[in-house]
């Protein structure tokens, strides 16, 4: 099984729009997801989000990544998570500290 950790952070005031965009998830993105047997959670810890995901394998991971609607999406997206200069979402890859089980990457 394939596993990747981010943080991002919410804009201040914009964590309620953030949740119910995910509570209704566009859905070629679902579909993306469904199609590679991506799992996702999204934990809140005060205006910082941290991402854990699984996929069967790393090439379902980045195929889930490349579908048409995720463009839109991440565009989306910068208007509620904090972004770079360039306008892009910051996803801090965030290190494995510890693996038990299935979640262990062989």
């Amino acid at each position: 099984m394939f596993s990747v950790g981010f943080a991002m952070k919410v804009k201040p005031g914009c964590y309620e729009e953030y949740k119910e965009a995910h509570d209704n998830l566009w859905p070629g993105v679902a579909q993306s997801m469904s199609e590679n047997n991506i799992n996702m959670a999204i934990f809140k810890f005060g205006d910082d989000l941290f991402l854990h995901a699984t996929a069967p394998t790393e090439e379902d991971w980045d195929r889930s990544r490349h579908h048409p609607a995720l463009p839109g999406w991440q565009k989306a997206m910068t208007e509620l998570l904090q972004a770079d200069d360039q306008g892009n979402v910051i996803f801090e890859p965030l290190e494995v500290a510890f693996e038990f089980g299935e979640f262990i990457n062989t």
